[in-house]
């Protein structure tokens, strides 16, 4: 038996029968410094769960990330079993066009959906397969396949970011992808995560000692000592973060991570601990000044941010356009409660029904979701797909766009704010003596100087007087 995985086929981010040229294929130019110009940070990130279930299989698996049509038609030719399709819905068409060509071209082979594309309703029936994997997916490959649910998850070697270039050059380092485990108990309405893993978080390494070998192994096979974790809320969990940490200082690693997590977990510990444990970059929900979620309550964002960019822990703020109480009134309330909360990163996010999500039930039962908006256009990056009692979809377009460059126009490139949360850690570190913290120091002056030169390019090249 052999088991092929694949994500959907390229070319991707142009308007063809397949997608549309807004879904690009890079999440920080897409949905991050999209309107940065030439200061856009530009990457690429893997497919990791595909490479997470094949490397948990016993059955001899291939993976096939970003192929063309024709690379995947010409795998199909070496006889596998079974063909694991993973997608998004803005790909359905192109899941829906290789599941056919799997029938087509392989007919006795058995084609497994799997992804956030499986909530779409009837994807049974709208896509050629024989299984669909809902939620946690190494757990159901072992089972379809007649495997050991049970066994250790062994982690697999893959980075967590590729084609890496700012201002043209490519960036240096390796950066190695963790994932401690899967879903968010949350349950934040909007949200595919914790709705497809139905509220619950899915440990793969439960406890501290775990990430630390997990680390160790890729440290040792990769040369990594950058890790970002793909895991919605890694901090949650206090107890294994603790261990890790104390693992961390006894073995004299000095490692860094870059983590999603909510205010609520952030503020379980001091941000000295948060420091010593190596965390550079931070991705915080802030969702919206009117609307604030459980995770969010009763915290100042803005003094937990430059608090956070102060110990030099670079963060990413993202905030959510188009919310059922946004009007035209005071939707600029919030593009400019996110600008101001002077991050060094904002994502802004065009409020988006997802199938699966309490969202999406809600907006479908009032009649309001535009069924006539094809799944291709559903990405949350250009045109809104519901009846919003305040915008039209084409202004949903233009409200976006001003809220990205405003960001832009008022801080600055995202990479000049980065330098001056690197500076701003360094020099907080200066009268250190603990050794620990002397190696954290070491590390935020090679990212500065690493940094060093592109500042005199930016300060040449950038449209405002403060960036200059």
């Amino acid at each position: 038996m052999a088991l092929l995985l694949t994500s959907v086929f390229k070319p991707y981010a142009v308007d063809d029968d397949f997608g549309r040229k807004e879904n690009v294929m890079e999440l920080f130019h897409n949905q991050v410094t999209r309107e940065q110009g030439v200061f856009s940070l530009r990457m690429n990130h893997p497919s990791a769960g595909l490479h997470l279930i094949a490397e948990n299989l016993r059955t001899p698996t291939m993976v096939l990330d970003f192929p063309s049509m024709s690379e995947f038609e010409r795998e199909l030719t070496k006889g596998y079993d079974t063909v694991g399709i993973s997608f998004i819905v803005p790909n359905f068409k192109k899941a829906q066009h290789m599941a056919r060509r799997v029938r087509e071209l392989a007919p006795r082979t058995r084609i497994v959906l799997g992804g956030h594309g499986t909530m779409i309703p009837e994807v049974e029936r709208l896509i050629p397969c024989d299984a669909v994997c809902r939620g946690e997916g190494v757990g159901f490959m072992r089972r379809l396949f007649g495997e050991p649910d049970e066994a250790p998850i062994r982690h697999p070697k893959v980075e967590s970011a590729f084609n890496r270039h700012f201002l043209g050059a490519p960036t240096g380092g390796t950066s190695a992808m963790l994932m401690p485990g899967n879903g968010c108990p949350n349950g934040c309405d909007f949200c595919c995560t914790t709705h497809f893993f139905k509220r619950q978080y899915i440990p793969y390494l439960r406890t501290g000692r775990e990430v630390f070998d997990a680390c160790c192994g890729l440290e040792a096979s990769m040369g990594a000592n950058e890790f970002f974790v793909l895991d919605e809320n890694f901090l949650k969990y206090r107890e294994r973060t603790l261990e890790l940490l104390s693992l961390m200082e006894q073995h004299g690693k000095q490692w860094s991570f870059g983590l999603f997590s909510s205010a609520e977990s952030i503020n379980q510990y001091g941000i000295e601990l948060l420091q010593r444990l190596g965390i550079f970059f931070l991705w915080i929900g802030v969702e919206s000044k009117r609307h604030v979620y459980a995770k969010n309550k009763g915290v100042d964002m803005k003094a937990l941010i430059q608090k956070l960019r102060s110990h030099g822990i670079v963060v990413l703020a993202s905030g959510i356009l188009f919310l059922e109480h946004h009007t035209r009134e005071n939707i600029d309330e919030d593009i400019d409660y996110l600008v101001g909360m002077e991050a060094d990163f904002v994502q802004f996010m065009q409020l988006g029904p997802l199938p699966g999500t309490a969202l999406y039930e809600r907006i479908e039962q009032s009649g309001r979701l535009r069924r006539e908006v094809p799944y291709e256009e559903w990405h949350g990056q250009h045109r809104i797909w519901f009846e919003h009692p305040a915008f039209t979809a084409e202004e949903s377009e233009r409200w976006l766009r001003e809220a990205f460059r405003r960001d832009y126009l008022v801080n600055g490139p995202s990479m000049l704010r980065m330098a001056e949360t690197y500076l701003a850690g360094y020099q907080r570190l200066a009268g250190a003596t603990d050794a620990y913290l002397v190696g954290r120091r070491e590390l935020l002056r090679r990212r500065l100087v690493n940094h060093w030169p592109s500042i005199p390019v930016i300060a040449a090249l950038a449209r405002t007087a403060r960036a200059r």
